[in-house]
């Protein structure tokens, strides 16, 4: 018998040090959180005008809070 399984979701995390949104993408990849954030800071810093704030700020908004766990 084959098993149905549902597709992944991304989730912000409850374990944030702000908005839980890159602890969460390291979640939904398997990666650990502070390289996850170590990167994405570099990336950010290192483009031009700084880019990364804005997709940060939109995923935040977009991307729902993972649910408690019963």
């Amino acid at each position: 018998m084959e098993k149905i399984s549902q597709p992944k979701k991304l989730y912000r995390s409850r374990d944030s040090i702000i908005g839980g949104v890159l602890s969460g993408f390291a979640d939904y990849i398997f990666a650990d959180k502070t390289l996850v954030r170590l990167v994405f800071a570099l990336v950010s810093i290192l483009s031009a005008g700084f880019p990364g704030l804005l997709v940060y700020i939109i995923a935040w908004i977009v991307i729902p809070v993972k649910p408690q766990e019963s």
